[in-house]
């Protein structure tokens, strides 16, 4: 699949890399973006719909879902970032709130729509979610948990004709990582690299050099033998049918 002539909406997408998502789709030629954020935004380019979407609130992704008739790629990218020690259970408690019940309640919503356009979901997750980072764990907590969503959904809806990929970020040069002293990708290269890694088809993605270096080992290594193992346990397709998008 590509982005030319497709219907693509993205959360977060007001700053940051959901930003550079939505201008690098639109070059591109996605035919519609929609662009999911808390507060009112402007865009130039008429293909651009403004979405009201906090993907914390039921009603926002509920009403969004109705909204929007037609999806071929949803790209899960509303995220929060803030360092702790696992010594404040509200900073926890934030971060699964929003990196991992917010993708699954907007994915959740918007599978009719990609089901009917045998469509694909893009999570930009982190390369935390493979290793706790020390200095930020609620956040590599809450993308661990969002990773290991995303491989379950992506065993669920295969036969279904949905594909699911997800982003193994490094540290890019954003509002959120401001005050962190490590090398940073700028969000531009790190959207190409997600849009690249997609129409290349991988299922994992490694977009930034940060994250591309241990992109092989991954790809052939025990973890990913054993998911692609396990995704052998999935149930019956007329079961899941009924359960997959039940909330």
């Amino acid at each position: 699949m590509n982005i030319e002539n497709k219907t693509v909406l993205i959360s977060g997408a007001n700053r940051g890399i959901g930003r550079a998502l939505m201008d690098e789709a639109l070059r591109r030629g996605a035919k519609r973006v929609y662009a999911g954020s808390r507060t009112e935004q402007r865009h130039d380019d008429e293909r651009v719909t403004f979405v009201k979407l906090d993907i914390t609130d039921e009603w926002d992704v509920q009403k969004a879902a109705a909204t929007v008739e037609n999806l071929d790629i949803l790209i899960n990218n509303a995220g929060i970032f803030m360092p702790d020690d696992l010594g404040d259970n509200d900073i926890i408690n934030r971060h699964l709130a929003v990196n991992f019940f917010g993708p699954l309640r907007v994915t959740q919503a918007f599978l009719p729509a990609l089901l009917r356009s045998k469509g694909a979901i893009i999570n930009n997750l982190s390369l935390s979610a493979l290793v706790p980072v020390a200095s930020t764990p609620a956040y590599s907590i809450s993308k661990a948990a969002a990773h290991n969503l995303m491989q379950a959904f992506r065993a669920l809806l295969s036969a279904r004709g949905v594909a699911v990929h997800s982003c193994f970020t490094g540290p890019v040069d954003t509002d959120m990582t401001r005050g962190f002293e490590v090398p940073k990708s700028p969000p531009g290269l790190v959207a190409t690299g997600i849009f690249d890694g997609f129409e290349r088809g991988e299922e994992d993605i490694f977009p930034d050099p940060y994250s591309e270096r241990i992109a092989d080992g991954w790809r052939t290594g025990v973890i990913k033998a054993l998911e692609q193992e396990f995704a052998a346990y999935v149930p019956p397709v007329a079961e899941m049918a009924q359960d997959c998008c039940h909330h």
